[in-house]
């Protein structure tokens, strides 16, 4: 049987975790490419032979599916041509809240998969079987991180930068308006919004609470489903994630996200959960 090769994109701690991970399935897979926006940090573990310098290129190592653990930004300028030649894991799913973005991700998903990871979501596929029966009403998805854990812009990091010793409430709406203040933390609640589609971006709610007691990321998630207001359908679960000291990416999504890999294919073109 013919290996898979993958391309990953991005040698961050997921990055290179993937990246040890496929080494040691060699019978299954095989390295197609790496790349990393500064290749230094990729010398003396990746070969020479395996580090592309140009995602301009990606095409020219012939992968099966190419996965993105680096930047949103990555997946917005590149998610297109990454799809003219492969399937696509987005690693960050907050790229896809920008309206002209998705519709250019989805728009070339004619020949190749995109295929968005569960991650730290509990209860994705029930989510989504929801939103595709039109019996998902309501979703709220509370993230918990210690304040070194948050890289966030604008308004979010004057408000991080106020947090003292008591947990803080730093944003909650639509997670659509959270995505570009807090890209790299929040992929959790944008696989949720492309999960809830009869919901979407605009009608998931995110909430994040920095907590300086935490070392471990913590996650809420609260589904609403038929009923009158006062008695419906309701599914309330916590995850808790071990994480270390700075750390955006817990110990478990690092294990869930090499699973989604590995079931991300044979599903044709489109876009599907994994």
């Amino acid at each position: 049987m013919e290996k898979r090769r993958v391309g990953i994109v991005g040698f961050g701690s997921l990055g290179q975790y993937l990246y040890h991970a496929l080494q040691d399935s060699k019978d299954e897979y095989e390295i197609a490419f790496v790349w990393n926006r500064s290749a230094e940090k990729m010398r003396g573990i990746v070969p020479p032979e395996l580090i592309l310098n140009d995602l301009k290129s990606c095409h020219s190592r012939s992968p099966h599916i190419i996965i993105e653990v680096a930047h949103p930004s990555i997946s917005a300028e590149y998610g297109p041509l990454f799809l003219q030649s492969a399937d696509f894991l987005i690693g960050s799913p907050t790229a896809l809240a920008d309206d002209e973005v998705m519709k250019r991700i989805k728009g070339a998903c004619t020949g190749h998969a995109l295929y968005v990871p569960v991650g730290a979501l509990w209860g994705g596929h029930d989510i989504q079987r929801m939103a595709d029966r039109g019996t998902l009403k309501g979703l709220k998805i509370t993230m918990k991180k210690h304040p070194s854990m948050l890289k966030l812009a604008g308004s979010l990091h004057d408000k991080l930068q106020q947090v003292k010793d008591a947990p803080t409430l730093l944003y909650e709406g639509p997670v659509r308006d959270l995505c570009p203040l807090a890209p790299s933390n929040v992929n959790t609640m944008a696989a949720a919004s492309i999960m809830a589609h009869n919901l979407g971006f605009d009608q998931v709610i995110g909430c994040l609470v920095a907590d300086p007691s935490l070392n471990c990321h913590v996650i809420e998630v609260e589904v609403r489903g038929p009923g009158s207001l006062d008695n419906h359908f309701s599914v309330q679960t916590v995850r808790s994630n071990p994480a270390a000291p700075g750390a955006v990416t817990g110990k478990q999504t690092h294990i869930s996200f090499l699973s989604s890999l590995l079931a991300a294919q044979s599903r044709g073109p489109g876009i599907h959960l994994c």
